[in-house]
């Protein structure tokens, strides 16, 4: 079973899986699809046809533009924004209102696990790694990998993290995750764990 808040605006074509809950002024569109044991919070925004996948976590007043996609257990922090629009304009160039023909609509992605901390722009089109994260603030231009911790306009790597969202440490020629103990390997920079 769903909670609604009665406030909140959700579009009678959007599907909502058991166990979300959808807080306070919040707005999801016509299509969207939210999965199960989600949080969707106060004032937050979720555009037509948006996808979020199992337990995941969209926090209050940030805004999710079309096609975004969400997989299983993304984090969204408050105020964050997912772009749509790689050339933002109100008028052609010649001066005519723009409608919905005179764009085609561009996308955020975000991998399972990953979290965007509050205040984050992700400037589509671009993808957010499995078990990735992207700092508070950060400005997000280009495709982040896996396990990556970026910080900073324009977003930047400075090192990676482990599933438990913990920075890794080196461990010999290893990275390690302290809290969960699984190891990775670096190569071209790309983080891939250790498996026995």
């Amino acid at each position: 079973m769903s909670f609604i808040a009665d406030s909140a605006q959700v579009h009678p074509t959007s599907r909502i899986g058991s166990g979300t809950k959808i807080w306070d002024l919040a707005q999801v569109r016509e299509h969207a699809v939210i999965g199960l044991d989600c949080v969707v919070g106060r004032a937050a925004y979720i555009d037509e046809g948006v996808r979020l996948g199992d337990r995941c976590k969209v926090q209050n007043a940030a805004l999710l533009y079309a096609p975004a996609v969400l997989a299983d257990g993304v984090f969204v922090g408050p105020g964050v924004i997912f772009t749509n629009d790689t050339y933002p304009r109100a008028v052609n160039a010649d001066g005519s209102a723009k409608d919905a023909d005179d764009w085609t609509p561009t996308g955020v992605s975000v991998s399972e696990g990953a979290s965007i901390g509050a205040r984050a722009v992700c400037v589509a089109p671009v993808e957010i790694g499995r078990w990735a994260t992207v700092a508070a603030g950060a400005v997000v231009t280009r495709d982040v990998p896996d396990h990556a911790l970026v910080v900073g306009v324009p977003a930047r790597r400075i090192g990676w993290v482990g599933k438990s969202g913990r920075r890794l440490v080196t461990e010999g020629t290893a990275w390690l995750d302290e809290t969960t103990r699984e190891r990775y390997k670096e190569r071209d920079g790309v983080l891939m764990e250790i498996t026995k």
